[in-house]
């Protein structure tokens, strides 16, 4: 089992950055795809970034590309998701989820291990 843990949400203005913070516990040798997810109000849960280790392959939505970074400190079993130039419409809460597969998915019905969301709030 993986336990996953976000931290770092909060309110923040248009134009400014924020980095979201995964601590996982457990089984951390399993986490070979981890990504980075958002539900915004009234929406459905979107894919946002994902890492995929052996390899260091990196994905990122459209929507974010150029804008946020995800990355992973293996020592602290940790990833981050650094988010610049925020925008209103980058409102959500953000979940961290890890799957063991060794392979890149986006889709969140794939991914095993889920943590309790952080909620972002970009106010205009």
């Amino acid at each position: 089992q993986v336990q996953l843990v976000e931290h770092g949400g909060g309110l923040v203005q248009a134009g400014d950055s924020l980095r979201l913070s995964c601590v996982a516990s457990g089984r951390t040798a399993s986490m070979v795809n981890i990504g980075w997810f958002r539900q915004p109000p009234g929406k459905e849960r979107q894919f946002v970034a994902a890492f995929l280790g052996y390899g260091e392959l990196t994905s990122y939505a459209d929507s974010v590309k150029g804008r946020f970074t995800i990355s992973r400190d293996v020592a602290k079993n940790t990833v981050y998701l650094q988010m610049d130039s925020l925008t209103p419409e980058d409102t959500a809460v953000y979940y961290c989820a890890a799957r063991s597969m060794v392979s890149m998915k986006t889709n969140p019905a794939d991914y095993n291990y889920w943590g309790q969301g952080t909620a972002v709030t970009v106010s205009s």
